[in-house]
């Protein structure tokens, strides 16, 4: 099936587990100019304007960092953020998890544009603490850590080894800067405020467009000096976009709302784990939910579990999953799930309809 024949497939199906509902363009649209008037929203001007400002001003403060800038992409803000801290420090090295974005998914960025010099460290399937940080003999200039972990099915960190790496890093003068494109979650996750997690942190990357179910955009926050070179920066990487006002209020109009959701969205993941106990062939990653997503494992290669997922939505109305990949043992594959409004609001009895489904198919081709 094509991209559009897969999409129309979705879209036709009744109830879909992972993520947010979307909304139509029009309807999208049509909130944004209501809440605009209702808020009476200027435009801004290459990021100048007293609504941009407030909301960076409005994240900072909740994450108690001195500054903030919006930028486009998390990926723009990422390696801006330790290019400044390598420069700063005097060392191309930089501390990245084998799992994280920059390596797996911006196209080596940080080696064509010659950002900095990644260092992998911590194991592949876990989180990484202060002794994979210690082992180094090199002089590291900064470490980025994920909160929570996507590729590893959403893990964290316990908190007192997490306060140990904000401990070690501060002490050794190293860069400490968080991936928080989930942060969100993460704070309930972890049962703590943001403010507390981002304490001990140089910068911060927030996203607006996952969790907060915004059109795009994403945050760099840190100290006052940091910010204001990142501005340059992301001027000369071609960033400072002549009108950043869409992607502020597709996230503004929402940001309370969503974030107040979050507790609900991780009790919610708790009952999805709970009817998953009934289905044994199917195993999550992590073995506990750590925040509202994960990785469920099928003992079916990647092809047979999307030619089944098709096959339900198709007979069932029901859309299972986005994305399937080849998981590391053979004949194995796994598929993540977000545990957003979609799922929240969908009753149990659909949720095992859909199991169900999984399991009979996967027993008929005799897995």
């Amino acid at each position: 099936m094509t991209d559009v024949e897969l999409l129309q497939l979705k879209q036709s199906c009744h109830s879909i587990f992972s993520g947010h509902a979307l909304l139509s363009p029009a309807d999208s649209f049509s909130r944004m100019a209501q809440w605009c008037e209702q808020q009476q929203i200027q435009h801004d001007v290459y990021g100048e304007g007293e609504f941009v400002q407030k909301f960076e001003a409005k994240i900072a403060s909740l994450l108690g960092m001195e500054a903030a800038v919006f930028c486009m992409t998390g990926t723009l803000a990422q390696v801006t953020a330790l290019r400044l801290a390598c420069t700063e420090r005097g060392s191309p090295l930089v501390a990245l998890h084998p799992t994280s974005h920059i390596l797996l998914h911006e196209r080596s960025n940080f080696q064509a544009l010659d950002h900095f010099t990644a260092l992998q460290i911590g194991n592949p399937h876990r989180p990484w603490d202060v002794a994979d940080l210690q082992k180094q003999p090199e002089k590291i200039a900064a470490a980025q850590y994920e909160l929570p972990m996507r590729e590893i099915g959403g893990q964290l960190p316990d908190w007192d080894s997490l306060e140990a790496i904000k401990s070690y890093c501060h002490t050794q003068n190293i860069h400490l800067h968080m991936d928080g494109a989930r942060l969100w979650e993460a704070s309930a996750g972890l049962n703590k405020s943001l403010q507390e997690i981002a304490a001990g942190f140089d910068s911060v990357y927030v996203s607006f467009y996952k969790g907060i179910g915004g059109m795009g955009g994403a945050m760099l926050l840190g100290n006052k000096n940091l910010i204001a070179k990142a501005r340059v920066w992301m001027h000369r990487q071609g960033g400072n976009v002549f009108r950043r006002t869409p992607y502020v209020v597709a996230a503004a109009m929402q940001f309370d709302q969503q974030l107040a959701q979050m507790p609900a969205y991780l009790a919610r993941t708790r009952d999805v784990f709970r009817i998953l106990q009934n289905y044994p062939e199917f195993q999550t990653n992590p073995a506990t939910p750590q925040v509202n997503m994960f990785h469920l494992h099928l003992p079916m290669d990647k092809d047979t579990a999307i030619h089944l997922r098709n096959q339900i939505a198709a007979e069932q109305g029901i859309w299972l999953f986005n994305q399937a990949v080849h998981a590391s043992l053979p004949n194995r594959s796994m598929f993540e799930w977000y545990v957003g409004d979609q799922l929240l609001h969908l009753s149990d009895t659909v949720i095992r309809q859909g199991l169900d489904q999984l399991r009979s198919g996967m027993q008929q081709r005799n897995f």
